[in-house]
């Protein structure tokens, strides 16, 4: 690894070293501003000591992330141009103003008690810094961010608490008329009274405490992913040559990479009526360089480019600076094409599905990230799980509903937690935990019919709501006066 930094200027590597800092710290506050999804019905229950349950929440946070694998980070780092990505006179800017804004508005919310969306706010701060790289550099709107990565995003970010809010309530449902005399319905003040005990019945506190292990879990493989996802943000922005491919990838991941590109094109030719409209397979003569923009037009181009260009290459440390950068911009490109593609249904299911396994092939040296990397993320997020929970665990405990949480409801948020991020991961989505489990508890006080306290609620929305314009504005404005002085 030494061997990266021996060619790169002093100031180079101070800048990298405090925008690492930097992303680990937001990764630090991300844990302990969303430990108390986890750790908020255990100890409210009271099926766990506070300092045990928040020690096991960050033990469970730092397993999720080293286990969780890198799809999700790299749907992150995709929602920015590849021409940007690559662009080290803006990378300290630019991830500034990305985790700066993110930073600023957890922080707010997490003092205020209010259950916010770290996700939200990390993916709000990339679009305003990409819009804001757009409008500086007079790029099209439409050519300044991933619109389609965006809507995917969008489209999770919004519909997961969705469906927490509802599978949590029909799960109460479903528990209330199968068990409708059962201890789990009580709340813990209620227990006490009438019981003169402290902790739940056994069962209930043995899947209670298992549930709050799966949601640090999950939360872990997926909020952790967009730790990494930053980190490698830092990596490929400030040292683009040595990040951009991964340079230890094996004969054999190269070979893949080079015969997912030739079947991939060979699969478009042989449709090549069908897809006209949407491509362009012919090849043309044009200048390729490191200023290029990835268009269906240039399809033909990128695909000889990129297959040209890996030739006979068996070690990726081989290639020119130059060209580990271009194999990138091509693989992004191809894959940002054969993604549409799917997503039209222009072709037939069963080539659908060998696109769909092609394009995995294709970024297998893409898409990765160090083992330094998933562990710096893993301990920055499980050491920040254990300070700062106490402000949000009371709202989630005794401020969404107009009563207490009784233990069926912990049990039925928790399983629809892990359930709905779990599902997520399989896409390589990110979502929030936050919302997805606050929305769980929600739908239980309906189901419950405790009804909901409309402060609470309403702030918790507003948040909701407000989270991506306002963060968008902030990284944009950030991003924008940081480039004033370069």
């Amino acid at each position: 690894m030494s061997e990266i930094f021996q060619n790169t200027s002093a100031w180079l590597l101070v800048g990298l070293f405090f925008a690492l800092l930097f992303v680990l710290f937001f990764e630090f506050i991300n844990g302990f501003h969303d430990t108390a999804n986890a750790v908020a019905t255990v100890i409210y229950t009271n099926s766990m000591p506070a300092k045990t349950a928040v020690l096991m929440s960050g033990v469970f946070n730092f397993l999720g992330v080293l286990l969780g694998g890198v799809g999700v980070a790299y749907t992150i780092v995709h929602l920015l141009p590849v021409e940007l990505l690559v662009d080290s006179h803006h990378g300290l800017i630019m991830v500034f103003s990305i985790v700066a804004s993110a930073i600023a508005w957890n922080l707010g919310t997490w003092y205020f008690g209010i259950p916010a969306s770290s996700s939200h706010a990390l993916i709000g701060s990339i679009l305003g810094v990409a819009l804001a790289n757009a409008i500086i550099k007079n790029i099209p709107i439409a050519q300044g961010v991933n619109w389609q990565k965006t809507i995917d995003i969008a489209l999770s970010l919004l519909v997961s608490p969705v469906v927490g809010f509802v599978l949590a309530g029909l799960f109460l449902i479903i528990l209330k008329m199968r068990f409708p005399k059962s201890k789990m319905h009580q709340t813990p003040e209620k227990r006490k009274e009438k019981k003169d005990k402290k902790k739940p019945p056994f069962w209930n506190r043995v899947v209670l405490i298992l549930s709050a292990m799966g949601v640090s879990f999950v939360h872990g493989s997926n909020d952790g992913q967009k730790g990494i996802g930053l980190v490698m943000l830092v990596l490929i922005s400030f040292l683009p040559q040595s990040f951009v491919l991964d340079l230890n990838s094996s004969i054999y991941q190269i070979e893949k990479t080079r015969d997912a590109a030739k079947h991939l094109q060979s699969l478009f030719v042989s449709n090549q009526e069908k897809l006209a409209p949407q491509i362009n397979l012919n090849i043309k003569k044009i200048s390729l360089d490191n200023d290029f923009v990835c268009s269906p037009d240039m399809t033909g181009t990128i695909f000889n480019e990129l297959i040209k260009t890996l030739g006979s290459v068996k070690d990726y440390q081989a290639l020119k600076n130059e060209d580990r950068i271009l194999i990138r911009h091509y693989i992004l490109c191809i894959d940002d094409v054969a993604k549409n593609i799917t997503k039209a249904t222009i072709l037939s299911e069963e080539d659908n599905a060998n696109v769909t396994r092609l394009r995995n092939d294709l970024k297998s040296t893409t898409e990765y990230a160090p083992i330094w990397v998933i562990f710096a993320v893993a301990l920055a997020l499980g050491v920040g799980t254990m300070v700062g929970w106490r402000r949000v665990v009371l709202t989630v405990g005794e401020k969404i509903g107009k009563q207490g949480m009784t233990y069926a409801q912990g049990m039925c948020a928790q399983i629809t937690t892990i359930i709905a991020i779990a599902a997520a991961n399989l896409f390589s989505l990110p979502v929030s935990t936050t919302h997805i489990l606050s929305s769980g508890v929600a739908g239980t006080m309906v189901a419950n019919k405790s009804g909901l306290q409309k402060a609470t609620v309403i702030n918790i929305i507003l948040a909701w709501v407000l989270t991506l314009p306002a963060v968008i504005l902030m990284g944009a404005l950030f991003f924008w006066i940081s480039s004033l002085f370069i």
